[in-house]
């Protein structure tokens, strides 16, 4: 299966990370798509123009992607700006359909970032419209709709996860990758006091404690026609 990250920033996929190392270990292909060019991402370099900042995180983003062998795609819309727009729809239809995403990992609703949200709502439309011959593209329409999980959110928000993935045996390679948005290691020790290692440990040792493993990351399935499957999808 070919199992995508579609999030709204670079390192968004710190929640999913883990048990998209788990799919590639039983062969699944993987690829992140980013919405948002990230640029508003360096709070410890405020000084530095959306072009600058955007590729710094390009190049943590593409350095991530090509340490596990993945694909990597940007719409690049504006960080912390990010609107529902004929063409964003349309760009995303054509970046679901080129990744050819058989399972995608996306934000819950709600969440404490804007850009977050808007990123659901349009995965929800636009994975809907990736199957359907009406909205062309460069690529042709998926045979089947993907299967959607949401993620845990970051805030103190009601989520009562129903599948989780045991990542005991890869969480230290998750923090290695992770680690590689050198820039936001800087920028979350600066604004939260903790860095990649405890913003995973912390949480994911909590989830596995609830599923009787070490370290887990958990889900939600988007409640959303064709996003929910009757079969088993995650390891």
């Amino acid at each position: 299966m070919n199992v995508v990250s579609i999030m709204a920033h670079q390192d968004d996929e710190m929640r999913c990370l883990g048990t998209m190392l788990r799919c590639q270990a039983r062969g699944d292909r993987l690829g992140f798509i980013c919405l948002t060019d990230g640029s508003k991402g360096l709070v410890d370099r405020p000084h530095l123009d959306r072009p600058a900042a955007a590729e710094v995180r390009r190049k943590e983003m593409a350095a991530l992607a090509q340490a596990v062998g993945a694909g990597y795609t940007c719409l690049a819309e504006p960080d912390e700006y990010l609107y529902d727009t004929p063409a964003l729809r349309d760009s995303l239809i054509e970046a679901i359909r080129q990744a050819a995403a058989d399972v995608i990992f996306t934000h819950f609703d709600p969440d404490y970032n804007a850009d977050h949200v808007a990123t659901h709502h349009l995965l929800r439309h636009c994975a809907m419209q990736s199957v359907l011959p009406v909205i062309p593209t460069a690529t042709a329409p998926l045979k089947n709709h993907p299967a959607i999980f949401c993620v845990e959110p970051h805030g103190a928000f009601a989520f009562t996860p129903t599948h989780f993935v045991d990542i005991t045996g890869v969480i230290d390679r998750k923090i290695e990758l992770l680690r590689l948005h050198e820039s936001q290691e800087a920028a979350m020790q600066q604004a939260v006091g903790w860095g990649f290692d405890q913003l995973v440990r912390v949480p994911d040792g909590y989830w596995g404690q609830k599923a009787g493993c070490r370290y887990a990351e958990c889900f939600v399935p988007m409640q959303s026609r064709g996003a929910i499957k009757p079969f088993s999808v995650l390891p």
